[in-house]
């Protein structure tokens, strides 16, 4: 078999094969940044269905999130925001820092959600 036919061939496996996971999984971070750099969707590595799906994953994920700190009691220690799938062509990154709220933009939020006590 001519090393053109085996690359063919490889490169056709499924998306979800032992070998293609692999493959994702030995890029280096440097590799992840060129792929979303340069990459090419319609060429990528998973199919549409698998980008919905780990879409819908992330979303459940999130609500799930939202639902256990909106019912909590503020006394227990506050889970971690759920860390998005890892999808190829995507880096892990480094997770953003929040701006934190200042007293000026906090009474500035105030002013604009009660006009009236504000005065």
């Amino acid at each position: 078999m001519s090393p053109r036919r085996l690359r063919v061939l490889i490169q056709r496996l499924p998306p979800e094969s032992a070998t293609m996971t692999a493959l994702r999984n030995a890029l280096t971070p440097e590799e992840y940044e060129e792929q979303a750099r340069n990459g090419k969707p319609e060429e990528g590595r998973w199919s549409v269905l698998e980008q919905l799906v780990a879409g819908l994953t992330d979303a459940v994920r999130e609500l799930q999130y939202i639902t256990v700190v909106a019912n909590s009691d503020g006394k227990g220690r506050k889970p971690q925001r759920p860390e998005p799938m890892r999808r190829p062509g995507v880096g892990a990154g480094v997770p953003k820092k929040r701006e934190q709220l200042t007293d000026q933009h906090a009474d500035f939020l105030f002013k604009m959600l009660n006009p009236e006590g504000a005065a």
